[in-house]
């Protein structure tokens, strides 16, 4: 009977390893159609892009709440592809209560790899004695989980920074970037633009929070560097709305140059997002929208839809206009004689 069931124990383990993660093909912005999804965050490594998002939920009464209710976002997701065409989803991968300190709301998050870890800057409702969002970290050894939190507290609090026009909310939206050099930074903020080294260990802050001056800005900053020029792309104040603005800087202590905005206002959402990744030899602004329809539930400000564009640069560094679409981006194939066959791609007048 022993050897019965230790036969049957490692079947069942061998099948759920083998056990195939649900996976779709892009068809086109949005990219995930059967969940409401938002705040993208993009990671490259090893040949494998990782996209993590927050999970918008519906929730009866939504739709007149106010005051950040409007907003019920429960856990991030990850996505992973290696071709843009074919996604696999991994499911939640963390969530707010995965901290001792955290009680909800899984707003804008993103991971960056070192050294063999994946560290997770995150959003989250932090309770007592904080009673305010901060900015947290999670570990994992893997960029799909599981992901643990080696500080036990957040790693910035309200009584950190100084509140500026968003109060007890003004520490959200973390974005890291490792410099060529091994520095390693973060950035976060609403209504304030707050910057700041961190330590090796990645989990500590190394001296002074700074600020940023950037014009409109609001929040959703994210961290890129390419040929030399450090981009802060960040959610900014359009026409009633959010659209996607960004800077420029010789390096992270400065100064940045503000370049205008990189598109307009995303359909039907009051909030925009960017996250950008080099990805297979293109480069890809990832972003939110509104106008997903899931179970007779329209789209709408804490219903939103995560979209991705490629992303074009000048000769002189600067960004092109992104123009939101409709379409589906996905790597070239080659036949049996190695020549390249272009996808057909839905051309879409899209949104300015």
């Amino acid at each position: 009977m022993k050897k019965i069931a230790f036969i049957t124990a490692l079947m069942t383990v061998t099948l759920a390893a083998c056990a195939q993660l649900p996976t779709f093909t892009n068809t086109g912005n949005p990219l995930v159609k059967d969940k409401f999804t938002a705040d993208p965050a993009p990671l490259v490594h090893d040949g494998t892009l990782y996209l993590y998002v927050g999970h918008d939920e519906y929730y009866e009464g939504q739709d007149t709440a106010s005051g950040g209710k409007e907003f019920n976002i429960t856990e991030w997701l990850c996505y992973s592809t290696r071709d843009m065409q074919t996604w696999t989803d991994h499911g939640a991968v963390l969530r707010p209560t995965d901290f001792s300190w955290g009680v909800g709301e899984a707003w804008a998050a993103q991971v960056v790899e070192r050294n063999g870890k994946f560290y997770y800057y995150v959003t989250a409702l932090a309770g007592e004695p904080w009673n305010s969002r901060g900015v947290g970290v999670a570990v994992s050894d893997s960029p799909t989980g599981p992901f643990t939190d080696p500080l036990g507290k957040p790693l910035v609090s309200d009584d950190m920074t100084d509140n500026g026009a968003r109060g007890w909310w003004n520490d959200i939206d973390p974005t890291a970037l490792i410099d060529d050099n091994g520095q390693a930074w973060l950035c976060w903020g609403n209504g304030t633009c707050f910057l700041a080294k961190l330590k090796p260990n990645m989990i500590e802050l190394d001296g002074e929070i700074r600020t940023i001056d950037l014009p409109r800005y609001v929040e959703g900053p994210w961290l890129s560097k390419r040929n030399g020029t450090y981009y802060l792309t960040y959610a900014s104040f359009g026409e009633g709305r959010e659209n996607i603005a960004y800077a420029t800087a010789p390096s992270m202590e400065g100064p940045w140059t503000p370049q205008g905005e990189l598109t307009g206002m995303a359909e039907n959402s009051f909030t925009i997002h960017p996250g950008i990744a080099d990805f297979n030899g293109k480069s890809y602004l990832f972003y939110h929208n509104a106008t997903l329809t899931i179970d007779g539930h329209q789209g709408a400000i804490g219903r939103r839809s995560v979209c991705v564009d490629e992303l074009r640069y000048n000769p002189d560094g600067t960004m092109q206009h992104v123009r939101q679409t409709t379409q589906a981006y996905r790597q070239a194939v080659k036949n049996k004689n190695d020549s390249v066959l272009p996808y057909p791609v839905a051309q879409d007048e899209g949104v300015s």
